[in-house]
């Protein structure tokens, strides 16, 4: 199987030799501008493709839609290649170190309570950053999009405020905030101010937003899902007045009415989804007899795998990638004879670099394996194999 490094860059040589001589002559007449309306086009046909997982249906189209969309960050990082500016291996550098700066409880020694604090550490560190390249700290509502839609941009500029503890104690201070800024859109209805009208809607639509963050309910989400609803109820209403000769314009609202619901109530018949989404495996958990020295061999093995000791509390040894947490605890121990656990290398050199530590200081941890793999146990017993 190939490793995401070397599909990464096989695009990247794709890229380059569309727009080199003797290429693509479309690719080649692109720039910054002409390729703008494309990337937003592939976002929203992500964001379409994640709505229909969401309802049960398959992965495989929205790993092509991701394909398209990281095309579009090739293109634009091959644009910047060719005028000298950055080229893709910045851009992944950027983000790499970007992220490890940000998870200084995940890739430092700092410790953290809950992923509010999370949030409050991450505040910090951006307004950190932003001093040390423009002499200022800004503002914590910078890095919010202008041209983002408008309701989510107003959920991400309350979600900012409130890491800085601007914000309401619960959902019941958000709701009684809705019914009073409805109160003063019914007072602009009323006088039919056009000024007042805007601003009051405004608000009410800025309410619901920030409602909508408390419930863990992005309102960009939910507007798109309703949007949903009403063109599929709406084209039933056109299909059945098209069945029974009834033209355009020519049904009462009764009438569509009554469509409308029956719409509704196909929709509410209709099964749960085929599948959930995926729940991400964080964290794996081992209990151990002897902790000290599991901790004395993972921390000379992890470095040579990309893992990372992360400060663990008393009597546990955690490590992890960013992404997958490795926990051992103090317990009876978890070896079980033929059971092993299989971690991904990003090619035969790192397997054979941990092969020749393991041989030089750890003889009697190997277990063998294949040439493109090795295999090893741990003090606690457990079977690892490292392969590519």
């Amino acid at each position: 199987m190939s490793t995401s490094g070397a599909e990464l860059e096989r695009l990247v040589g794709i890229m380059n030799r569309l727009r080199a001589d003797g290429g693509c002559p479309w690719d080649r007449e692109q720039d910054l501008r002409s390729m703008r309306p494309y990337l937003v086009e592939e976002t929203f046909e992500v964001l379409d493709e994640m709505d229909r997982v969401a309802y049960g249906g398959p992965w495989r189209s929205l790993c092509e839609e991701l394909g398209d969309l990281l095309f579009q960050i090739v293109f634009h990082a091959q644009l910047a290649t060719e005028k000298g500016e950055f080229t893709m291996a910045e851009v992944c550098r950027a983000v790499s170190d970007k992220l490890e700066s940000r998870h200084p409880h995940v890739f430092g020694e700092k410790q953290v309570r809950d992923s509010t604090e999370v949030l409050f550490n991450w505040a910090q560190i951006k307004a950190e950053e932003k001093k040390r390249k423009t002499g200022r700290v800004g503002s914590v509502l910078d890095g919010v999009p202008t041209a983002a839609p408008a309701l989510a941009r107003a959920e991400r500029l309350t979600e900012k405020a409130s890491r800085m503890g601007f914000d309401w104690p619960d959902v019941a201070g958000v709701r009684a905030k809705l019914d009073e800024e409805l109160a003063e859109l019914d007072e602009a209805i009323a006088s039919k101010d056009r000024d007042a009208l805007e601003h009051e809607l405004g608000d009410v639509l800025f309410s619901l937003a920030n409602l909508g963050r408390f419930l863990h309910t992005p309102p960009e989400d939910a507007l798109r899902m309703a949007i949903r609803r009403f063109t599929t109820r709406f084209q039933h209403i056109e299909a059945a007045l098209q069945a029974e000769g009834v033209p355009l314009g020519g049904a009462t609202l009764e009438h569509m009415e009554r469509h409308w619901q029956t719409a509704k109530a196909a929709e509410k018949a209709l099964p749960p989804p085929a599948s959930l989404p995926r729940a991400p495996l964080t964290t794996l958990r081992f209990p151990v007899r002897d902790v000290a020295a599991q901790r004395a061999f993972w921390d000379a093995v992890a470095p040579l795998i990309g893992w990372h000791a992360v400060q663990s509390p008393s009597g546990e040894a955690r490590y992890g990638d960013g992404a997958l947490l490795l926990v051992f605890c103090s317990g009876e121990g978890v070896g079980v004879p033929g059971v092993g656990l299989t971690l991904g290398a990003p090619s035969s050199r790192s397997v054979e670099r941990l092969r020749s530590t393991l041989e030089a200081s750890q003889p009697g941890a190997l277990q063998g394996g294949e040439p493109t793999g090795v295999r090893f146990q741990d003090p606690a017993g457990l079977v690892w194999e490292y392969t590519a």
